[in-house]
């Protein structure tokens, strides 16, 4: 297949020879004019336009906007860190046929990217150099299955020298080399392409595997690359400098050509579809634009530098690294100057500084921040939020998102670094304590003491060292890295076991399902129910075919007793996890053998296609007929929890303002779990105001509409409210107690809660039955986190807290009346409060009235306490008496 492409390839690249010779004298031309002419005009706004509109105006490329930078569905990602996030359902070749996404063929944009944390980490070097940021903009184009080699590379080449006026003779391009131990040819095809446009030979230089082979994992597509390189200093050859870590010759574009899938094995196979990915950095193409050395010397950060420098002690910015950058002070400025763009876009795309994953590696960036700010550039607290503003102003024209979210901004990083300049005082307090319990002719620290203030205060490690290094003491290295080590160990262990596995369709068995013409799962009869004249829910029954069975990476067209594998069918009633929604359950009998069960352990969507994963209790095949058997209780459940999380996401909205905004949720049988961004936490009041909203439209029995409409007449509704995913088109529109219709016509008036979701719902609002939040907690700063439960649960919570207010009132008139007892009976009283205490706080009782009796409890163990006080000072006084 390598060879059909390339020989395909070789033939355009002759057809397009006449085109690249026409090309290449526009080159030379271009070349001759003056590079320093064109410094000026180019503003990094007007870059970044000009990459958008040479692919979209003049290679009919579609323009899709940038993703967050939290990954949508990607655990295996902290934070989005390339152009080619958002797009690998389709590399994968499993995008929701119904999807935007999956008629994609040539796109461009302007990627926010973050490399802190995780395989992709420039933290610790931001600040040292002038080239390394945790926040950057990856320009890039995009082909799948359209375009190729020949043309990436001619309109690459054309950008850079016709539009942007790169001299051609600054520019080196890499091409891969080949390689023995893959099977590996050199990519000839690439390197005579760039020759046949003019390139000078000793300009197209190979590269190995570690340069110029891109994979996207230790699994998946991947293929060779070709790089193009910049000389900053020009008028010479600068071929060796190329890949040499050279800061005078740096690496501007990468385009990489997906060829090939990297199997679990290890092995290569061909891909069933070439696709290409291009990315080029925005801020190291504007340094070139510019005529520039230096990120941080362009306007990409220069207004930032000058607002630094307005809001601190230290002198301007001077552009010093090394050893000349006495007292690190323009590291600071670096340092301070990235770190804001990056707190800037991950707070506004509801990244929160927090304790753990991305959310732990945005707190660690924002407290270096705040510690070169205060500590270096003396900066006064409450600068760094000042700054919010700048980076809007320079990067709110791309992503509008800066402007409309920089009040939470600002407040976000206000408390945060209000609360580590707290712990840092509180830090030096446990250092301090600790020396003056050690020995003092101990050099070493206790590196439980080290961990405990990294982990718990947030004190960098670096710091710690320094401040024990003034007081001649280190840490135990080795110590610290068994603790380190250990916390990774129990932070890395899997969540599922080896049994709970679910198999996923890979990339070329859904390449064969589609060549094979086998069709999507139609899963419409998951919304095949309705109410019975009894109130009850029917669920029609559904018998499929099988018509694909997946197991152990591969198709199958049987499988035995005992074997795990996963099942496509025809249709389904069954609801594949997604939406927040957990998957059903249930089981399958097959035609003849009505008293044999499939257990379905788990259901899934993978490009259209549903699989159910059963373990198979007796031979199965393609072809076979089956029943499916619904587990209704547990879809009741579901369709429950999901519409009751529509009201509740309704009534946060209407009682604390537009502000609030979903960012997860999940619904299970059992209960319900609903994050969003708030600031503070609820009060009281708040609490009982959402569950009595929740309950009247419960109560009211109200109609849930559900209607299919294309997705741009969806988002004109006024009060949509839709969260970062890609949705389907056409696409549901759910909706509460009024019609879907109404809406779209504008005819109604009154508040609805109305979302984009593919779940199952109820029909009408009764069936809820009864709602309670049984836990509010703020998860970090500006997003809280709601559990609630319905029905029955909801009832038992609201019981049990009215139990527990009546034993709280029976131990508060004791406790009012402890005075009269024996220390003995008072120590007893005393205990007993402070076990209702402990039951409070873990027992599903209502949100608000947990708050209310822990007030409560808290005065009373006060008073209990002064009461025993009290008698054993009696008791001494008539002692001596």
């Amino acid at each position: 297949m390598a060879a059909r492409i390339g020989l395909v390839k070789r033939l355009n690249c002759v057809l397009l020879n006449t085109k690249l010779s026409v090309l290449s004298a526009g080159v030379r031309r271009c070349s001759a004019l003056s590079y320093s002419e064109s410094h000026k005009e180019f503003t990094s706004k007007r870059v970044r336009r000009k990459f958008i509109d040479f692919f979209k105006e003049g290679h009919e490329h579609r323009v899709v906007s940038s993703s967050p930078v939290r990954p949508r569905g990607d655990p295996s990602l902290l934070f989005v860190n390339a152009g080619m996030n958002q797009f690998k359902p389709i590399l994968l070749g499993c995008p929701d046929p119904r999807s935007e996404m999956a008629s994609y063929r040539r796109v461009v944009n302007s990627q926010k990217c973050v490399r802190a944390g995780g395989k992709h980490n420039d933290l610790e070097d931001v600040g040292k150099d002038v080239y390394h940021h945790t926040f950057f903009e990856m320009l890039g184009n995009w082909s799948f299955g359209d375009y190729f080699k020949v043309e990436a590379c001619a309109m690459a080449w054309q950008l850079l020298t016709e539009e942007y006026g790169i001299p051609a003779d600054r520019l080196y391009v890499s091409y891969f080399s080949g390689d023995v131990a893959n099977g590996l040819p050199a990519d000839e095809e690439t390197r005579q392409i760039w020759l046949s446009m003019g390139v000078r030979p000793d300009h197209v230089l190979p590269f190995g595997m570690k340069d110029n082979f891109w994979e996207m994992g230790e699994t998946g597509p991947c293929g060779p690359c070709t790089e193009i390189h910049y000389d900053h200093v020009g008028n010479r050859n600068a071929s060796s400098l190329v890949n040499a870590d050279s800061p005078d010759v740096v690496e501007i574009w990468n385009l990489v050509f997906m060829q090939y899938n990297r199997e679990v094995s290890g092995s290569l196979r061909p891909l069933p579809q070439c696709s290409v990915d291009t990315g080029m950095g925005l801020e190291r193409l504007v340094t070139i634009l510019q005529g520039k050395r230096s990120n941080y010397d362009t306007d990409l950060f220069t207004p930032l530098l000058t607002a630094i420098h307005q809001c601190s002690k230290a002198p301007a910015y001077q552009g010093r690294t090394g050893e000349t950058d006495v007292g690190q002070v323009d590291m600071a400025y670096r340092v301070v100057a990235d770190h804001i763009r990056t707190l800037s876009v991950c707070i506004a795309d509801g990244v929160y500084p927090g304790m753990t994953g991305a959310e732990l590696v945005l707190r660690r960036i924002l407290r270096r921040a705040v510690r070169f700010s205060t500590e270096v550039l003396q900066a006064p607290e409450g600068s760094l939020a000042s700054l919010v503003p700048t980076v809007a102003h320079i990067l709110g024209d791309a992503y509008p998102e800066l402007h409309t979210e920089s009040e939470r901004i600002m407040d976000l990083i206000n408390q945060n670094e209000a609360q580590f300049l707290s712990s840092l005082k509180q830090g030096r307090r446990v250092i301090d304590r600790t020396l003056s319990n050690m020995d003092k002719d101990l050099a070493v620290f206790p590196a439980s003491v080290a961990w405990s203030l990294h982990r718990n205060l947030g004190f960098p490690l670096d710091l710690i060292d320094l401040m024990l290094e003034e007081k001649g003491k280190m840490v135990d290295k080795k110590e610290m890295a068994v603790l380190e080590d250990e916390y990774e160990r129990l932070r890395s262990q899997p969540e599922e076991d080896d049994e709970d596995r679910v198999d996923q369709l890979d990339l070329h068995s859904l390449a064969e399902l589609q060549s094979q013409g086998v069709p999507h799962t139609d899963d419409s009869p998951k919304y095949c129910y309705s109410l019975g004249t009894d109130g009850k829910y029917v669920f029609q029954p559904c018998r499929a075919s099988v018509l694909a069975l997946y197991c152990d990476g591969s198709l199958v067209s049987e499988v035995s007793e005992g074997q795990r594998c996963g099942v496509i069918l025809d249709q389904t009633s069954f609801y594949a996890e997604q939406g927040g929604q957990a998957h059903d359950q249930g089981y399958f009998t097959k035609d003849g053998l009505q008293d044999v069960l499939f257990p379905v352990k788990s259901v899934r969507l993978a490009g259209g296609y549903v699989v159910h994963q059963v373990t198979a209790a007796e031979t199965l095949r393609t072809g076979d007929q089956v029943q499916l058997n619904l587990d209704e209780a547990n879809r009741m459940g579901c369709m429950v929890k999901h519409t009751a999380t529509h009201l509740l996401n309704f009534a946060l909205r209407e009682l604390l303002g537009p502000s609030v905004s979903q960012r997860g949720s999940h619904c299970t049988a059992n209960r319900l779990r609903f994050d969003f961004s708030v600031k503070g936490s609820l009060s009281v009041s708040d609490l009982q105001q959402v569950e009595e909203l929740v309950q009247d439209i419960i109560h009211q029995n109200a109609e849930v509409y559900v209607e299919e409409i294309p997705l741009s007449k969806a988002k004109q509704i006024t009060g949509l409210r839709t969260i970062d995913e890609v949705y389907p088109d056409p696409v549901r529109v759910v909706s509460v107690a009024v019609p879907v219709s109404d809406l779209l016509n504008s005819n109604s008036t009154e508040q609805a809660s109305v979302e984009l979701c593919c779940g199952t719902h109820l029909l009408r609002t009764g069936a809820i039955r009864d709602f309670v939040i049984v836990s509010e907690r703020q998860m970090v700063k500006g997003i809280s986190r709601i559990i609630a439960v319905t029905g029955d649960e909801a009832k038992k919570a609201r019981e049990t807290a009215q139990d527990m207010q009546e034993e709280l009132e029976s131990l508060a008139v004791q406790v009012g009346a402890a005075s009269s007892l024996s220390i003995p009976a008072a120590q007893r009283l005393s205990k007993e409060v402070g076990l209702l205490m402990n039951v409070v706080d873990i027992t599903p009782i209502p949100q608000w009235q947990r708050r209310e009796l822990q007030t409560r409890l808290k005065a009373m163990q006060k008073t209990s306490n002064n009461t025993i006080r009290k008698l054993e000072i009696k008791e001494v006084d008539m002692s001596i008496g």
